[in-house]
């Protein structure tokens, strides 16, 4: 029996919205391969009276026989349904086969799947769908209309920040995202898969919480037997995802790449205009719209620095995937067993590991907060990076999260990935001495600063730990 894992804000939410005696519009948007389409399949399963999932590149004619087709099996039409001229025509279609006919007692759900592979170009599909949802939709208290689509910029313009006749329409929007590493703990569990925290944790920091990616794991495999079987064998499902997943939810797929390209090169991140430099894009809005839809889309995420003004926000490369897929397979001589065991010992693998763990960690800041036992104190998070005058001779300094706490204390988090206790050498604790001094120096703060450190195995006892280091988070606060 199928079930869903994890989820259960958003499962609290559809239960509320099916209890509900008046009609609703719900839009569900999330990044290609996250679970939209199982999420809604599966748990609402027993309401679901109509089902239509757009097809990609497909023509107006050939959606609307789709739609025909979808009627048909809804009613079990013994005979085809006439496929209808225009999207007006199906929706009264829709009311005279189906809905006139449903108990308008019980909850019933219209699904419509990849919502945006429906609007073809002239075919007026939104317009008809508004109409129909504000004629007719609108009159129903039973009717749930669930609207998916992965291209979650075009959810928001089009239809969550709609001006015409969806404006204000929409009653609930849900946006999933990949799975924590408790539910891909928690997933793996449930496909039988048996593997330990620090394992679990290093397949997520190369293909993220995505669960199509992760149903494709087996049982009795190591991570790095994983990792080699589904990224760099001939019929590795991940080796040639990359082009995929962007070709299918951007129009100018190639624009959006150069950017990911981009932020690989930088890890810490990249301003707007040093974004536009790096690309050789022209400045003007286009830039703002694609950075935007990555944004929504879940593969990059920005930031305000500490201090700064929302004008001067960083973009970072947040896709665990994306990142992986650009630093060992793009590019890979070796494939078959035992290729990424070869790596790890590899600077290129010192260097992504610490990136991606510390991308995992600003994810979990919610559960870093908890096993700093502030999670119930207001707190914004940010980073900070001072870069002195050129031939000043002053040292430059970057944190990549701080914890700015209402009850004026600012947790200063150090984020350190290794198999096993993390160990501060003289060097690096000079390091750590230089950026709080230099942070302290140049914003002026008064506010009290904790050294928090974060790290896999936690951090071995030694004399330049001591008076220090204040707090820690290890690996299994994480999995909280």
């Amino acid at each position: 029996m199928e079930m869903v894992i994890g989820r259960k804000e958003e499962m609290r939410i559809l239960d509320h919205k099916l209890s509900t005696g008046s009609p609703e519009l719900i839009a569900v948007y999330g990044r290609r391969r996250v679970g939209k389409t199982y999420l809604i399949r599966t748990y609402l399963k027993k309401n679901i009276v109509f089902e239509l999932a757009g097809i990609h590149g497909a023509k107006m004619g050939d959606q609307l026989k789709n739609f025909s087709l979808a009627l048909g099996r809804a009613i079990n039409s013994p005979a085809p349904i006439a496929t209808a001229n225009s999207w007006l025509e199906a929706f009264y279609d829709l009311d005279k086969y189906l809905l006139d006919k449903i108990d308008p007692e019980k909850p019933a759900v219209l699904f419509f799947d990849e919502f945006p592979w429906l609007h073809t170009h002239r075919s007026n599909f939104l317009r008809a769908f508004d109409h129909w949802w504000n004629s007719s939709g609108t009159k129903r208290p039973n009717l749930k209309v669930v609207i998916c689509g992965s291209a979650a910029s075009w959810m928001i313009e089009k239809i969550l920040n709609d001006k015409g006749g969806l404006h204000n329409r929409v009653t609930q929007t849900i946006r999933l995202l990949p799975f924590t590493l408790s539910e891909t703990d928690m997933y793996l569990k449930y496909k039988g898969v048996q593997l330990d925290h620090y394992q679990t944790l290093q397949v997520y920091m190369a293909i993220g919480g995505i669960p199509y990616y992760l149903q494709h794991i087996l049982p009795g495999e190591s991570a790095a037997q994983i990792i080699d079987r589904l990224c760099f064998t001939t019929n590795g499902p991940l080796r040639t995802e990359f082009k995929n997943l962007f070709e299918s939810l951007f129009i100018h797929s190639d624009q959006h790449e150069k950017v990911i390209r981009a932020l690989v090169k930088r890890a810490k991140g990249l301003t707007r205009d040093e974004i536009i430099n790096e690309c050789g894009f022209t400045t003007g809005g286009g830039t703002t719209k694609m950075l935007k839809e990555l944004e929504e889309s879940g593969f990059i995420s920005s930031y305000i620095p500490f201090g700064k003004s929302v004008n001067e926000n960083i973009y970072r490369l947040s896709d665990e995937y994306a990142l992986f897929y650009q630093k060992f397979i793009e590019n890979a001589k070796a494939t078959g067993d035992g290729t990424w065991l070869r790596q790890i010992q590899t600077q290129s693998y010192k260097s992504w590991s610490g990136f991606a763990f510390e991308s995992v960690c600003h994810k979990h800041s919610k559960q870093i907060k908890k096993a700093l036992g502030i999670g119930d104190v207001l707190t914004e998070e940010s980073s900070w990076r001072y870069l002195p005058p050129k031939g000043s001779g002053m040292q430059g300094a970057q944190i990549d999260l701080l914890l700015d706490r209402q009850d004026r204390t600012i947790n200063v988090c150090e984020m350190k990935f290794a198999g096993d206790e993390f160990v501060i050498d003289k060097k690096y604790a000079e390091e750590l001495d230089s950026k709080l001094n230099v942070f302290k120096r140049e914003t002026g703060t008064k506010k009290s600063l904790f050294l928090s450190m974060i790290t896999t195995y936690g951090v071995r006892k030694n004399n330049y730990y001591t008076g220090r280091v204040l707090r820690e988070v290890k690996m299994e606060d994480l999995f909280d």
